[in-house]
């Protein structure tokens, strides 16, 4: 049985004080970093107040059901805690949630269609390549080339006070011995201590308790357990092949909705190209899509068929998980 359609109720939340930054403003030192300068500037502009959601009813699902096969478990954890905000009036929250699973399986598209599903803001944090802390918590104004980090970013230039941050490939964070690219999450993660988060190139409290947290990873062991212990941790098989064929046909439907050559395309792939998509890992499909539909427009056709279908590398796929 489907669950009702979500209508979001918008709040309104203060995440910083405007008068704060009016006076970090009118302390600055006239030698003082000029990026500084024209954030607390464009602090006072946008003002502090945010919009907050709050769903007027436990939204429909089982569209992401079907769309996201291996991330039933996870998803049941969304809908119990929709059904809570949906019962009161305080705004939407989510315990942290920590996604275990190989590369490729649609981790990262799991949080972008949730971010989706509650209608809020979304701020995407790749962990891979950062060996810093400032990523998440920014640098001190006083280093060259200093910049706020991830956190606050998503606050200044966005429109919701929780919105959904995604930490990607969190297991893969690099230390340069000096600074801890997961420090910020210790304060961030606690509902408590992350009313008075402060990212260190501002230096001005926010309000980030509101955030709601989705975190990825291949291996949890390289993950501190203080971390860990402050997530819902939830292990993503691979699909099999029914559920591959489903997330091929969800991509392709992303895809053709997005683009406006997208509607001389058909809404559905016949079974024969989704059996042939199903070879390949949900990250891989994308652009394998996006090449079967070009080799479809060379050919002068508007559907795709089994023989467009190919890698564009040359490499031969092995099944995933089958």
């Amino acid at each position: 049985m489907r669950t009702e359609v979500n209508i979001p109720i918008a709040g309104f939340k203060d995440v910083y004080a405007v008068a704060d930054v009016e006076q970090a403003l009118a302390e600055l030192p006239a030698g003082a970093n000029d990026a500084l300068r024209s954030t607390y500037e464009k602090m006072i502009k946008a003002g502090g107040t945010r919009l907050t959601v709050k769903p007027s009813s436990v939204p429909a699902m089982d569209p992401l059901y079907d769309e996201l096969p291996n991330f039933h478990e996870a998803l049941d954890d969304i809908k119990r805690q929709l059904a809570l905000a949906v019962s009161g009036a305080d705004a939407l929250e989510l315990t942290p949630m920590l996604l275990l699973g190989d590369p490729g399986i649609g981790k990262t598209h799991f949080g972008k269609r949730v971010a989706k599903l509650l209608s809020t803001g979304f701020g995407f944090i790749s962990m891979s390549s950062m060996t810093a802390g400032w990523v998440l918590s920014g640098s001190s104004s006083q280093w060259k080339n200093a910049k706020p980090g991830k956190v606050f970013d998503t606050f200044l230039n966005g429109q919701y006070a929780n919105p959904l941050m995604m930490v990607d490939e969190i297991d893969k964070a690099g230390g340069d011995g000096q600074y801890d690219p997961l420090g910020a999450l210790y304060t961030l993660l606690e509902h408590d201590t992350a009313t008075h988060f402060v990212d260190e190139f501002v230096e001005v409290p926010i309000d980030a308790s509101n955030v709601m947290w989705i975190a990825t990873a291949n291996e949890g062991a390289r993950i501190p357990e203080p971390i860990l212990n402050r997530m819902n941790v939830y292990h993503i098989e691979p699909p099999d092949r029914d559920g591959a064929m489903r997330i091929a046909q969800s991509i392709y439907a992303e895809i053709r909705g997005s683009h406006d050559w997208g509607k001389h395309f058909p809404e559905e792939l016949t079974d024969g190209v989704l059996d042939k998509l199903a070879d390949y890992a949900p990250r891989e499909m994308r652009r394998v899509i996006i090449a079967a539909l070009g080799n479809a427009k060379l050919a002068e056709r508007d559907e795709v068929r089994d023989s467009d279908i190919e890698d564009p590398r040359g490499v031969k796929k092995s099944r995933i998980g089958f």
